[in-house]
């Protein structure tokens, strides 16, 4: 299979770009090739000014196995070196994913293992068919889930990382659901692409400037302290948005009582 048939790129005329993991047969398995091309897609999707929205998903019967294990075998003649540039191209690849300032969300059927939960719990959202299994299998290996372990522990907290990373079970939908792992469940694939279709309206009634900056205030505010520095920072940024035209059309567009011009009709 030629590089760029690992993952495919649909981009709708309204700005929904919809990346598929494109090797149906290993699961969609992850090597080299195919990080560097889904950091290259992330990259590239993330300074499109007509992209509005990314959605991430899985062809076949899984959303993502994690690593593929030929590319684990050849990883196992690298030199040091060689293994933290492999990792590093990782870690690259779901920063760019986890820091574009598109939303993005993951809809997940199947399984997700290792990698596979590194890619989901750096979205945005969520969602999954309750079927799912999930795993973070890595040290059965002998390995730990060392580059996707920022995500995760965002997403799920130490507490539960604790037990899914250090005794690499098994865990159902209902316990992602639990944990925060994902948002929302769906009974089938129907229920996927139902949830899929509610998401695009929601996000292509919002402004696309002010989910990008929310994105970034999300990640700026959390964790930090509620001082001084951040009061100023909060305030500074919300009077960037009541000046810009954005925030000036979308509250005349409420007291005209019509739609924005960012949403289609408008």
């Amino acid at each position: 299979m030629a590089d760029k048939e690992m993952v495919l790129l649909d981009t709708t005329p309204e700005g929904v770009a919809t990346v598929t993991l494109n090797r149906p047969d290993l699961h969609n398995a992850m090597n080299d090739e195919m990080i560097e091309r889904l950091g290259d897609i992330f990259d590239d999707l993330g300074k499109q000014d007509g992209v509005r929205l990314v959605l991430l998903q899985g062809a076949g019967k899984s959303f993502s196995a994690g690593a593929d294990l030929n590319w684990m075998r050849r990883a196992a003649d690298f030199t040091e070196e060689e293994n933290y540039e492999d990792a590093a191209a990782l870690g690259h690849m779901l920063r760019a994913l986890h820091q574009m300032p598109k939303p993005t969300v993951a809809l997940l059927h199947g399984s997700a293992y290792a990698g596979g939960i590194g890619l989901l719990a750096a979205c945005d959202i969520a969602v999954a068919v309750r079927d799912i299994q999930f795993s973070l299998t890595e040290v059965r290996l002998g390995l730990i889930p060392a580059v996707i372990s920022p995500y995760v522990i965002a997403a799920i907290g130490a507490r539960n990382a604790r037990r899914y990373i250090l005794t690499a079970e098994r865990f159902n939908a209902v316990e992602a659901h639990r944990i925060g792992l994902v948002h929302e469940l769906v009974a089938d694939h129907a229920g996927l692409m139902a949830a899929r279709d509610r998401l695009i309206r929601d996000f292509m009634a919002a402004a696309p400037g002010a989910v990008a900056a929310a994105k970034a205030l999300i990640g700026d505010v959390a964790g930090q302290p509620i001082d001084s520095a951040l009061i100023l920072d909060t305030a500074r940024r919300i009077a960037d948005r009541r000046a810009s035209d954005e925030g000036k059309e979308g509250l005349q567009a409420f007291l005209d009582k019509r739609k924005p011009n960012w949403v289609e009709g408008g």
